[in-house]
């Protein structure tokens, strides 16, 4: 008998989360050179880390055999001055990504649920999936998280309610008063997970660390990947109560996030010029692409983050005939959205040329 057999059933069952495709991997199947690959499908900074992170990783280089600080003390208080909270607070993850894991960890069972909208980041059911935990999807009218109604779903199982916001793939966002009606519904037993991981890109934002401060069930995700470019380093964290965040660190794996990463993290987060440059960029490229996707007839929804989710019709015919012309985009299909592409926003000549080839595979397009 096959060792899978034995396997949890739940676990055999999942889908393997797909990243946008790499660069290295275009390249070698169309025979060009990286540099000729144009990549807007991860949500990635085109700018590239901070010149201060990049500095300070060359210099930890020189201790790359000495374990990291496995409470990474100086980047979780740095975190914590930069939010007005305490070291305590603060749960350093490999990316965001740990700690939703670490959550469904510790708070997730088979007699158990998660809620989340209906086209939000799709690890959330994939880790419900995971700890064999029901997954609860509430529709999301318009693309926007139905808070109303994701109160309304709680039972007296549900243990997590995930709230992207601004919500990936869709960049929409909800406001203070919907997060605040929502709070106002919250069982006990619940603990509220906004997952704000393009927390820095709008202009206006709502305050969901005022519920940390007052000891709510609430864990606020946030990630150095999108607006700092270190995506590559795989740095994350939650700010949460400090009996919730004590339990998540008893979750996590020692020296989860390694010293390389935490010395970037922790010079990125000193940079406010950096931080306004990249802002700058995002909200002409966001500019950009919406005035030639209204030119064109193409149905978009107006983003909060540093992407934009467009209708091209048969997301995965324009993916591969983008993809062959080097222009890498995201396929829509996984969130059930099959006629729609995601873009990245990138540098001024990354969105002309995705619109030059964006052009080419949609023919019947008005210019």
């Amino acid at each position: 008998m096959s060792i899978l057999s034995h396997a949890n059933r739940f676990v055999c069952d999942l889908v393997a989360y797909e990243p946008g495709k790499p660069i290295d991997e275009t390249a070698r199947e169309l025979g060009l050179e990286p540099s000729q690959i144009v990549k807007l499908a991860s949500n990635e900074n085109p700018l590239g880390p901070s010149p201060l992170a990049k500095e300070a990783m060359r210099r930890e280089l020189e201790e790359a055999h000495i374990y990291p600080d496995g409470g990474a003390f100086r980047l979780r208080s740095a975190i914590a001055e930069a939010n007005g909270l305490d070291r305590a607070n603060v749960v350093i993850g490999n990316g965001s990504n740990e700690i939703i894991e670490l959550l469904c960890h510790s708070f997730l069972n088979t007699r158990t649920s998660l809620i989340a909208a209906e086209h939000a980041f799709v690890v959330y059911k994939l880790m419900a999936t995971l700890f064999g935990a029901r997954y609860i999807e509430v529709p999301d009218p318009g693309f926007v998280h139905d808070l109303d109604a994701m109160a309304a779903a709680i039972d007296h199982d549900t243990r997590l309610v995930f709230i992207a916001n601004p919500n990936n793939p869709t960049g929409t966002m909800v406001g203070q008063q919907a997060i605040d009606r929502f709070m106002d519904r919250l069982p006990d037993q619940v603990i509220a997970v906004f997952d704000e991981a393009y927390y820095e890109f709008p202009d206006e934002k709502p305050d969901t660390l005022r519920y940390v401060r007052e000891g709510r069930n609430v864990c606020v995700l946030r990630t150095f990947s999108k607006i700092h470019g270190l995506a590559a380093l795989r740095v994350g964290y939650g700010l949460a109560p400090e009996s919730l965040a004590g339990i998540l660190q008893k979750a996590r794996q020692p020296f989860n996030v390694n010293a390389i990463a935490q010395a970037g993290a922790l010079a990125a987060l000193a940079d406010g010029d950096h931080l306004r440059e990249t802002l700058r960029v995002n909200r002409e490229g966001l500019a950009f692409y919406e005035e030639a996707f209204r030119r064109r007839g193409l149905e978009f929804v107006p983003s909060h983050a540093n992407f934009v989710l467009v209708r091209t019709g048969d997301g995965d015919r324009v993916f591969r005939e983008m993809l062959a012309q080097g222009v890498i985009v995201r396929a829509m299909r996984g969130y059930k959205l099959p006629d729609w592409v995601r873009i990245s926003v990138g540098t001024p000549q990354e969105n002309r040329r995705c619109l030059e080839v964006l052009d080419a595979v949609l023919p019947t397009a008005v210019t």
